[in-house]
């Protein structure tokens, strides 16, 4: 990923000329809110498919897609629930959305949507 930064940034370098910096933007809104995409990308929802469900430990078995915000690839894996309800509110073989954040070491499903 480095290696990427690094070689985009010196391409970067060697296309940007004082001709890009007149008035060639003149028009262009720059009223969007990077920093509310960038939220909105960090609270994506991955798509999963509920393996098993203990209710007695609050854990969820999901085979999930890739969790980009932990880096985490495809896989199945059990996570701690957020809270007990979450893990009651679905069964085996659900499909569902969901996020996995890294909760004082622990990674947790702080957010579940069961899909129809």
């Amino acid at each position: 990923m480095k290696k990427m930064i690094v070689a985009f940034s010196a391409i970067a370098a060697i296309v940007a000329t004082p001709s890009f910096a007149g008035d060639d933007m003149a028009g262009m809104s720059m009223s969007g809110k990077p920093s509310a995409m960038k939220a909105s990308a960090s609270a994506a929802l991955t798509d999963a498919e509920v393996k098993n469900v203990d209710t007695a430990t609050g854990m969820v078995t999901l085979k999930h897609g890739a969790l980009e915000n932990v880096g985490m690839p495809p896989m199945t894996m059990a996570f701690k629930a957020k809270d007990a309800a979450m893990a009651r509110q679905v069964h085996e073989g659900d499909k569902v959305k969901v996020r996995v954040e890294n909760v004082n070491g622990t990674l947790t499903i702080v957010k579940m949507e069961k899909q129809s």
